[in-house]
């Protein structure tokens, strides 16, 4: 077991615990309701650079334990994976500090905007949007356990520089008439450009910890994330909620992940400065001149219920409230659909043998 400092957050007015209030700079009393600024904010978040990674202090994931978490309100002893949970004794606001993980400090959290009324709000709008659901699922949002949940991410920079060797194709029209035809006319392209990332990001948990398949859809389209909207870490904004370690490295990330998505990037601009309505590429070779890191903690509303004896994950972006997750589907449903389906070709059928 690893024992770590653990942080306290007493009230100021009647020496409760207060957690953070999503949406707010605050944290509140869930006792007597006061409500005290968080203090200390300000500041900028920070990269990293990459190469920096082999001296900073830290364990191995694999050589991890539980952290061993001592209530200063109620004395009680737990363990736990996480780095910050609550106690549960007193259900006091436990959090470790960052130090004290063994691992690399998170950078930057974005805090959480939308409470248990939005979640359950969002909850029922998704379940009333489930065509083929079982109609005992509009209750979802009453018979949920949700939990509210830091999940750790790696973001990445880059400033890179390209060489590339290849062929631009244009479409040539030649002959006239039934002898017109098109052809391509290739010829040789090269080149070099430069090319920028920004906050590309990487779930840093693997997805024995969370559904991880429903994690990566809240980061594209109408769910993304708004990265710009992390600020500085504080443990206050982890107080009353839980808070993941990460268990896949940076540099697995990066080299996973993260790069990845650059060489496609680097690929899709290399096609463009080729230009034509074609293109070949014989020789692509980039250099990272500049690569810088962060670790950030992103909200997660993490909601399951049961149905059928069977249990069903759903995940709500704590910033936005687009809700990703699993669903029963009702076989009435199914079958009236398919039935309807029939119908509407069975008469559009009908309707073709009676026009002819």
């Amino acid at each position: 077991m690893s024992t770590g400092t653990t942080r306290s957050f007493p009230c100021q007015g009647c020496g409760s615990v207060v957690s953070y209030a999503p949406g707010t700079q605050e944290m509140i009393c869930g006792h007597c309701g006061r409500r005290q600024p968080i203090a200390g904010i300000g500041g900028s978040v920070d990269e990293w650079p990459f190469e920096s990674l082999p001296t900073l202090p830290r364990k191995p994931v694999g050589q991890l334990t539980a952290y061993t978490y001592v209530c200063q309100r109620c004395a009680a002893a737990s363990h736990s994976n996480e780095t910050a949970t609550v106690c549960p004794f007193c259900a006091s606001p436990l959090v470790l500090a960052p130090e004290a993980t063994g691992q690399i400090m998170p950078e930057a959290v974005m805090p959480f905007r939308i409470d248990h009324h939005g979640v359950r709000t969002a909850l029922r709008k998704w379940a009333r949007s489930r065509w083929f659901a079982p109609t005992s699922l509009k209750r979802v949002s009453d018979v949920a356990t949700i939990t509210g949940t830091y999940v750790p991410h790696w973001t990445f920079d880059a400033h890179t520089s390209s060489v590339y060797t290849g062929f631009r194709g244009v479409y040539r029209h030649v002959g006239s008439g039934k002898n017109k035809r098109t052809h391509v006319q290739w010829t040789p392209a090269q080149g070099s450009f430069d090319h920028s990332f920004d906050d590309v990001l990487v779930v840093g948990v693997r997805a024995s910890t969370l559904p991880v398949n429903h994690l990566l859809k809240l980061h594209h389209g109408d769910a993304h994330w708004p990265l710009r909207s992390a600020v500085p870490y504080q443990p206050e904004y982890l107080a009353g909620y839980h808070a993941l370690r990460y268990d896949i490295e940076p540099e697995t990330a990066f080299n996973a992940a993260a790069q990845g998505v650059m060489s496609q990037d680097i690929t899709e601009a290399c096609k463009r400065q080729i230009g034509g309505g074609l293109q070949k590429i014989s020789h692509l070779s980039t250099r990272y001149n500049t690569l810088t890191f962060k670790l950030v903690l992103l909200p997660v509303w993490v909601a399951t219920y049961l149905h059928g004896g069977e249990h069903w994950p759903v995940l709500i972006n704590g910033q936005t409230g687009h809700v990703e997750g699993d669903q029963p589907y009702s076989p009435l449903k199914l079958i009236l659909a398919m039935l309807l389906t029939l119908a509407v070709i069975a008469a559009i059928v009908f309707l073709i043998v009676l026009v002819a």
